[in-house]
């Protein structure tokens, strides 16, 4: 591993434990050059998964993707990065836990949306709207009766 502070390659592990997300191990490095200390995280490499849209076209899944639809819905609600991070997790789990090579970009939106719902029924309800395109509202208000039934 090369040190990102002087970029040579003799560094050594001086702690591992798993991280946060039990999915990934953290390890703290230090440098034999610079005696500088910085943190990799090491995690399974998975098949790539593809994401088939819903014009058909395929690109490879991007996590950040569904960070960025998160962190939308969530904005201004009294959740914790802690809890969001997790959220995530949570959903990418259930992503790759279906074993096939590709998957409908459909069925992860109704993972993100599953799992939203259990956060906080104000950020569901965002991102629905902008999932299901809600055109007028007495769809959006069809949406909110789900919720509170």
């Amino acid at each position: 591993m090369k040190c990102p502070y002087c970029n040579l390659d003799n560094t050594r592990v001086v702690d591992s434990r798993p991280a946060d997300d039990n999915t990934s191990i953290r390890r703290r490095r230090i440098c034999d050059s610079c005696g500088k200390r910085f943190t990799t995280y090491e995690k399974i490499e998975t098949i790539p998964l593809v994401v088939i849209k819903k014009d058909l076209t395929r690109q490879q899944y991007d996590r950040r993707k569904i960070e960025d639809g998160v962190m939308r819905a969530c904005y201004k609600r009294p959740i914790s990065v802690d809890k969001i991070r997790e959220c995530i997790d949570s959903m990418e789990r259930d992503i790759f836990a279906i074993e096939d090579k590709e998957i409908e970009s459909s069925r992860i939106g109704e993972i993100v949306m599953d799992r939203l719902k259990e956060l906080d029924a104000v950020a569901y309800v965002r991102f629905a709207s902008v999932y299901r395109e809600f055109k007028d509202v007495n769809t959006f208000m069809e949406e909110l009766k789900k919720i509170l039934e």
